[in-house]
């Protein structure tokens, strides 16, 4: 135990450089702290002015009458293979063609007693109260 102290004297030193703070340091050892900054922005390699921009393409759409009618195109999503052939209308359940395909009801044309016209009413006053609290803290 000889030579070492129980409370050693901490000092408080300046460092002049750039990029390190100065920390508390004991009995004459400088401790060096590096500073937080933020990391250098990646530059993009080959955009200027000159260059010239790539555009994507999608997929082709099929114009083809016969294939429309005939086969489920854009059903396939596998690299390999082709689109599923459509049966006839007697094979199909029902309930397919007596789906909505068009623009929601509003609530007015529902039945006050169904389920659909209690979730859209809630739906509703829900977007009127964020409308009306929007910018507030609560």
């Amino acid at each position: 135990m000889s030579g070492y102290s129980l409370f050693r004297t901490i000092s408080l030193t300046k460092c002049m450089t750039a990029k390190t703070a100065t920390g508390l340091c004991m009995s004459n050892i400088l401790c060096r702290i590096p500073a937080c900054g933020y990391a250098k922005k990646v530059v993009a390699k080959g955009k200027g002015k000159g260059m010239v921009k790539e555009e994507v393409k999608g997929p082709e759409v099929c114009k083809d009458p016969v294939r429309l009618t005939t086969y489920a195109v854009g059903v396939n999503i596998l690299k390999q293979g082709e689109d599923p052939k459509l049966k006839p209308t007697e094979e199909y359940p029902e309930w397919l063609f007596q789906m909505n395909l068009g623009p929601p009801k509003k609530l007015h044309e529902l039945e006050p007693d169904s389920w659909e016209y209690w979730k859209l009413l809630r739906k509703e006053n829900i977007w009127r109260f964020n409308r009306l609290h929007k910018g507030k803290k609560l």
